[in-house]
């Protein structure tokens, strides 16, 4: 409900939130970054710190991509797609960044009577993979979305994620992506988002400790969403605290020391002070995690028939901390 700001002035928010914890940015090409405005980036950086940490290429506004961008089976705008791409690479390249965020939102079907999915994920994959060997040692990490814009996306969960990341790096054929593989760097990861985790009905923790085991976790997005529904964007911990919880204590179970990266859209707030309560509500969280009594959980997870009923009663006084005439907490059992 207010007018578009140049990127100019979402910069000079930018640099207001820098006290606040925010340590990076990120950009889609052409329309956020590109070769004119990024100056405007590197200065920023120079003077905050705050750092441009993936330039992510824009497959899904243009016109051209209106039956999917890397899939699409009209040759003029998959190779629009490719060249996109590849561009975007070299950015990443040139900035150092340790991944490009790829999110293939319009590429999908809504009937899928008669498709050829085989083809669909080989143009997509192929064409991936294609981009990659121009520019070798850039790191992807693909987005999956169950559904929107399109009504089925082409990859819809960690699952998809997984296999589709697999595919794209038996596809590389650069001697620096071969190298690298051969090496066990991942060159294909994941950027989940909670949102479009939730979406799919799949659960927070085993969907990000999925990917954890894989070594395939780049960056993970944050917002909060209802089980299904249209993708809304909401603040963390807005809706199923609880899931953000599980969450961060897997993540910090194995070790994940990247970007937390807020992925939200505040109609009906200043995106400023919305940022500052993303940022005070995952470091309140964080916090919790730190100061959880980490031997009763493991106690509690280890022998689940010796403490039955202790980690929810541990919950409810971590998650509430000042509540009074609550009974009393029952002992563990090491």
């Amino acid at each position: 409900y207010v007018p578009e700001m140049p990127i100019k002035e979402r910069l000079e928010i930018a640099s207001e939130l820098a006290e606040y914890g925010l340590q990076g940015l990120e950009a889609h090409y052409p329309a956020e970054v590109n070769e004119d405005n990024l100056h405007l980036y590197q200065e920023l950086e120079k003077s905050t710190g705050i750092e441009l940490i993936t330039v992510i290429p824009g497959l899904f506004f243009d016109p051209e991509f209106e039956f999917g961008s890397l899939s699409s089976p009209i040759p003029e705008a998959r190779k629009m797609a490719i060249e996109r791409t590849i561009t975007t690479l070299k950015m990443n390249k040139e900035l150092g960044t340790d991944f490009a965020i790829v999110w293939p939102g319009i590429d999908g079907f809504e009937s899928a009577f008669g498709i050829d999915f085989y083809a669909l994920w080989n143009r997509f994959e192929e064409g991936l993979a294609s981009a990659m060997d121009v520019v070798p040692g850039v790191r992807i990490a693909i987005e999956p979305k169950p559904y929107e814009p399109r009504g089925n996306n082409i990859y819809r969960n960690t699952a998809d994620g997984l296999i589709m990341a697999q595919d794209v790096e038996k596809n590389l054929q650069a001697e620096e992506n071969k190298k690298l593989l051969a090496e066990g760097h991942a060159m294909v990861t994941l950027n989940p988002e909670v949102g479009h985790v939730l979406m799919g009905f799949e659960d927070l923790a085993y969907s990000f400790s999925r990917i954890l085991r894989q070594g395939r976790l780049a960056h993970t997005h944050w917002n909060s969403q209802p089980l299904g529904n249209y993708d809304q964007d909401l603040n963390v911990g807005l809706i199923s605290p609880e899931q953000a919880l599980a969450a961060l204590y897997a993540l910090k179970m194995h070790g994940y020391e990247e970007f937390l990266g807020i992925d939200i859209n505040p109609e009906r707030m200043p995106v400023k002070q919305a940022l500052i309560n993303n940022m005070d509500r995952l470091n309140a969280l964080i916090q919790m995690t730190d100061e959880m009594d980490h031997e009763l959980i493991v106690a509690c997870l280890d022998k689940p028939d010796k403490n039955r009923g202790v980690l929810e009663a541990y919950l409810t006084r971590v998650s509430h901390p000042n509540a009074t005439g609550l009974s009393k907490m029952p002992q563990y059992v090491k």
